[in-house]
């Protein structure tokens, strides 16, 4: 991804975020419409379902002592059914949690970019990308799944066998200390790729492989950038959390509750996706969402995108 002159583009970290602020104003406060808050609100809510929720306080002995005196008094062929119901239930609710998630990170994706609180058409519009991604999303979730069981294996080994073994066979706990911190690197690797994978099946309307792929080439080509771009990410979810910390003190814990709160954050939200929105921007018009349409209010935000070979058609 060159200039057309040959040079190299210029990858910055704080312009972008820059431009994401005065985009987000422009988005939300000029002019300030609560109708376009509340669609816009519910778009990000969907594409941050799961990741948060509404904490309560309790006094934990007391409640556990009571639910095992009331599980002890369950008859166990009625307590194996209800466990097995349970599971099947918490296993359908996070299907279900994820399939929303993956749609609804292409509606706000969709509301930024066009710069409208709109949920039916996007909704209709990414319906392909967004299944692939759903399904994308479930492969790598069963994938962790035995990724930390297996992580898991040892400490259980250890747990059943005593400390003593562990005195033993210390070189292999070394061993166990490289492999985890290596596959840790690339859990961290792979949420990064999904992130970007996002922006670009919305730029060129592909499937999740084919977005893996884009995203991980990206990566691989610029690994400097990527890694500053991951460490201003970092410094922002810290600034995020106390923020959201401070909202939810001060609605008295009315900013705690699901979409709610999402709403009242939703200057965080708009400007933290503008900003990543804006940072693939300057790897070219292949991953540059506004390349076909931009708002005529966003033209004096926007520095020039970095030019290009034009994006060859989607499959």
């Amino acid at each position: 991804m060159r200039h057309m002159n040959g040079t190299e583009p210029k990858i910055e970290i704080f312009k972008p975020f820059g431009e994401a602020f005065e985009l987000m104003k422009g988005i939300l406060f000029q002019p300030f419409d609560v109708k376009k808050w509340f669609v816009i609100g519910f778009a990000a809510w969907l594409a941050n379902l799961g990741s948060g929720g509404f904490n309560y306080q309790y006094n934990r002995c007391e409640d556990v002592q009571k639910l095992n005196e009331a599980i002890s008094q369950i008859p166990h062929p009625i307590l194996v059914a209800g466990v097995c119901v349970l599971i099947s239930v918490v296993l359908v609710l996070i299907v279900l949690f994820t399939w929303l998630r993956a749609r609804g990170c292409f509606m706000f994706i969709d509301c930024v970019v066009k710069n409208r609180g709109a949920i039916a058409e996007p909704w209709r519009e990414f319906q392909k990308e967004g299944n692939s991604y759903f399904l994308f999303l479930l492969v790598v979730a069963f994938g962790f799944v035995i990724f930390a069981a297996l992580l898991s294996l040892p400490l259980i080994i250890v747990a059943i066998k005593g400390r003593y073994y562990l005195y033993l066979h210390r070189d292999r706990l070394d061993m166990y200390m490289l492999t985890a911190i290596a596959a840790w690197v690339f859990v961290i690797l792979l949420v990064v790729i999904a992130s970007f994978m996002v922006p670009v099946m919305y730029r060129r309307r592909c499937r999740a492989y084919e977005a893996f792929r884009a995203a991980a080439s990206l990566i691989a080509a610029h690994p400097g950038q990527i890694l500053l771009y991951c460490l201003f990410l970092i410094v922002l979810a810290i600034a995020t959390g106390l923020i959201s910390c401070f909202a939810i003190c001060a609605t008295c814990c009315i900013a705690a509750i699901p979409y709610i709160g999402t709403v009242i954050l939703l200057p965080v939200f708009v400007l933290l996706r503008s900003f990543s929105l804006l940072f693939l921007r300057q790897f070219g018009p292949e991953y540059d969402v506004w390349a076909s349409f931009v708002p005529p209010e966003f033209l004096s935000i926007f520095s020039p995108a970095p030019s290009g070979p034009p994006l060859p058609p989607a499959e």
